[in-house]
Formats: structure tokens, sequence, C-alpha cells
């Protein structure tokens, strides 16, 4: 059973089906704890599963694997959640490849707690510094 708490991050009243957010990709900025940690002069530590060569060109997500998926996260997920660096127009499958997610088990994917269609996975740009990217294999059970 899917508990309210397993799937993280209020839903956005404004997105339209099949959407992330309900609005042009890129359109919103957040502040992450990278964003933080610069305004303090400090340098964030990087995230496992961050690519080298990490820049301001970058930004940090929380990605979130569940059930059967959980084994590909890296060191130091807690909670099947580990925070990541990706670059700022990386697409979701960008993402899901890097980790080696089969294309296949990625069925049910969240931006924020909201569904994203498989034929919305490549646009660039659809993740926001702050989100949470969770993804789910396909279930069954009676």
């Amino acid at each position: 059973m899917i508990e309210n708490s397993d799937i993280e991050g209020p839903a956005d009243a404004g997105a339209g089906p099949g959407t992330a957010r309900g609005h042009a990709v890129g359109a919103e900025t957040g502040i992450g704890h990278v964003a933080a940690a610069e305004a303090d002069g400090a340098a964030a530590p990087p995230s496992p599963g961050a690519p080298r060569g990490a820049d301001a060109g970058t930004m940090a997500i929380t990605f979130k694997l569940y059930a059967t998926l959980q084994d590909l996260l890296p060191a130091g997920a807690v909670r099947n959640a580990v925070p990541i660096e990706i670059r700022t127009d990386a697409s979701l499958n960008e993402v899901i490849d890097r980790f080696k997610v089969p294309r296949e088990l990625a069925h049910l994917v969240l931006v924020n707690g909201v569904f994203v269609r498989e034929a919305d996975r490549d646009a660039p740009g659809a993740l926001a510094a702050g989100d949470v990217l969770a993804i789910w294999p396909p279930v069954a059970g009676g």
C-alpha cells in the first residue's frame, strides 16, 4: 500500500496533464542547498552521484527510488532518497539513465508528486533546484 508519506512534495495546482509544472520549462527558479551554501561563502560538498566537474551549470535535487529500484541508489542514500547534483538542462531520462534505471522499469515518474508521462521525459530543463524526482517500478498485486 502506498502511504502519503511515500510520495513527497505537494502537487502544483497549476500543473497540466503529464507535466511536472503548469508553466514553461525553466520558468521557475528555486533555491537548493547549493545556493544556500554559496550565500554563506562555503562550497557545498559534492553529492553522491554528482557529475564530475560540477559547476554553476548544475543544481541540487532529491532523487528517490522505490521498491526493487532502491538498490540502484548511490552510497549515502537514506530512506530511499539521496541529494544529487544534475545539469540545469538535464532531462528526466538523462537522470534515469545516469543511475542505470532501466527505462522500462521507470514506470511511475513523479516530480514533486506530479506524474510525468513517458513522452515528456526527454524535455531538457524539466527540473528546478530543490525538486524531488521519485521513480517507482511497475507493481502488481491483489
